[in-house]
């Protein structure tokens, strides 16, 4: 087997029976989708939806100086978090480039586990182990111990709740805690990328067909499917969710992203970019950089990342993620946009798709949010 073959995850023979379409997606053989792409998006919304997630990058951080080394690694004050929350954060370059965007779940007093994005999981392992040089703490790629499974949506609670001795109802948003699902030994965490309500599961690679099975036969009766990557991208562009490659990369701060509240410079100790960071701090304050705004079409043409945005015949921006939303039944996009032209509401603005400009609305981030 060459070193470029995809990955399978645990549960890659499972898809295959239930007709996925197949995608490589950062090495790993990924499904796309089942069906039709609509279907699973609006299942999320209204009902439920069955992911696989296991191509993340989950990365243990542990020993004595854990909270320390994570302080200095990351931008967000990790040495706060409770044990059993977690915190989305940010790892970034001495620059104040962003290398990626991670959740880090808090698991007992000296245990963290980071969660990056499967493209860039190799990176925050290298730079994690750099930067716990001089720390007592470790660094393990946990990257094959884990499947991870998420079931999103509405009715994700009751359903999970058939399957596992977990008290569902006490584990609060950003949670997450041991328990069982389906009688084997799980992380259970209420997060998610979908901006539903939902839950993530990382079990071991060799228990996943057993918990998506059970979750599968427990969801039934309320309508819960199968889900692919295509539908959890048009999921997190509708609640206004960053994805890393598209909103965030190396060339932009959390600032330029308007993201800067999760960088934390009051904690206490030196951490990776502060300097650069305290810089575009100061920046962004006195001259706002392009802010990421929210698009909608008047028309029916689908913008893409990469497409100019334009407004009195001149370039003012550039989208990052658009696709058509099944939720408002128009194409959307996000877009970093000059600040003069990012006010909701802003007129005159449009998007060059080939060479035509198509009108667009300028609104608030996210296009969705879920009632509580």
């Amino acid at each position: 087997m060459s070193s470029n073959a995809p990955r399978h995850t645990a549960l890659d023979a499972l898809h295959r029976s239930l007709g996925a379409t197949m995608t490589d997606f950062a090495g790993w053989d990924m499904p796309l989708r089942y069906g039709s792409e609509r279907d699973e998006h609006l299942a999320v919304r209204t009902r439920a939806g069955l992911f696989d997630l296991s191509h993340m990058g989950e990365i243990a951080v542990t020993g004595p100086q854990a909270a320390a080394l994570l302080n200095f690694a990351l931008v967000g004050n990790i040495a706060s978090v409770g044990v059993g929350r977690a915190r989305y954060t940010m790892i970034c370059r001495a620059d104040g480039g962003i290398l990626d965007d991670l959740i880090v779940y808090r698991l007992a007093e000296t245990e963290y586990m980071v969660v990056a994005n499967a493209s860039n999981a190799q990176v925050v392992l290298d730079a994690l182990t750099e930067r716990a040089a001089g720390f007592d703490a470790e660094v393990r790629d946990d990257r094959d111990a884990y499947a991870l499974i998420a079931v999103q949506g509405p009715e994700s609670p009751g359903i999970l709740a058939a399957v596992t001795d977990a008290d569902l109802d006490g584990l609060k948003y950003y949670a997450g805690l041991p328990g069982t699902v389906a009688g084997v030994p799980a992380l259970i965490a209420r997060t998610g990328y979908t901006g539903e309500d939902g839950f993530e599961l990382f079990v071991a690679p060799g228990d996943a067909e057993k918990v998506w099975q059970a979750l599968t036969e427990a969801g039934a009766p309320a309508g819960l499917v199968p889900c692919g990557l295509s539908c959890r991208d048009t999921l997190r562009l509708e609640a206004g969710m960053p994805l890393y490659g598209h909103e965030l990369s190396t060339s932009l701060t959390p600032f330029d992203a308007g993201l800067g509240r999760v960088v934390k410079f009051e904690k206490d100790g030196d951490f990776v970019g502060r300097e650069a960071l305290r810089a575009a701090a100061d920046r962004a304050a006195e001259q706002p950089p392009r802010v990421l705004v929210g698009l909608v079409a008047e028309g029916r043409r689908v913008p893409r990342a990469g497409y100019p945005v334009v407004a009195d015949g001149r370039v003012i921006g550039e989208v990052t993620s658009g696709a058509p939303s099944p939720t408002l039944g128009r194409p959307v996009a996000m877009a970093y946009v000059d600040a003069a032209h990012a006010a909701p509401g802003s007129t005159g603005v449009g998007v060059d798709i080939r060479g035509s400009h198509e009108p667009y609305e300028v609104v608030a981030l996210p296009f969705y949010k879920r009632q509580k």
